[in-house]
């Protein structure tokens, strides 16, 4: 003898289901926030170790930030063993991307020269915007040494020293974008 369905069966189950879907998902969430978070910050102070000297403080202990285009950009100080800096890591952004916005963690020296630049995040196209990283192509070594004061943060195009991403001019910009804004911030003469 087979049950005949009923608009309140099916209801409630279906609100039984989403309940239970609801739980796990919390479950799964709360298990992996944490490990999630982790693996973050060792993304972060790996990254901060390829973009300043060598320093012997922990630069996340020491991070300050400066407001900037209505968000904040985050300045990791690199000291030497007297308590000197020795360069900075500020973790900039750029929202002109082509796919919406784009991380960097860019080193500098005391006296303003780009030490490296590390892509954090981005959702650039495959093949040409995400050329902008070092394991896709030689983009970002042309900053490497410059000193914004008289290295122009702009593609040539738009009359800057910065040769672009070929079809990638775009990607390129905010490049140069979030590069120009944490040079905007950089204390001078090395000091917080």
């Amino acid at each position: 003898m087979a049950k005949e369905s009923t608009f309140s069966g099916m209801l409630i189950t279906l609100l039984l289901i989403t309940l239970l879907s609801s739980v796990a998902l919390g479950y799964v969430y709360e298990l992996t926030r944490e490990p999630i978070a982790v693996a973050k910050m060792a993304k972060k102070n790996m990254a901060i170790k390829k973009v300043t000297p060598a320093f012997a403080n922990n630069p996340v202990d020491d991070v300050f930030s400066v407001p900037s285009d209505g968000d904040s950009l985050y300045l990791y100080p690199a000291k030497d063993s007297s308590g000197a800096v020795i360069g900075y890591a500020i973790e900039t952004f750029s929202n002109i991307a082509f796919s919406g916005s784009i991380k960097l963690l860019v080193g500098f020296l005391p006296e303003g020269n780009i030490k490296e630049i590390a892509v954090l995040e981005h959702k650039e196209t495959p093949g040409l915007g995400d050329k902008m990283m070092k394991s896709k192509s030689d983009f970002s070594y042309q900053f490497e040494g410059k000193n914004p004061a008289s290295f122009v943060l702009k593609v040539k195009k738009d009359g800057g020293d910065v040769d672009a991403i070929t079809a990638a001019t775009i990607s390129s910009r905010a490049f140069c974008d979030a590069v120009q804004r944490a040079y905007n911030v950089l204390p001078k003469g090395g000091t917080q």
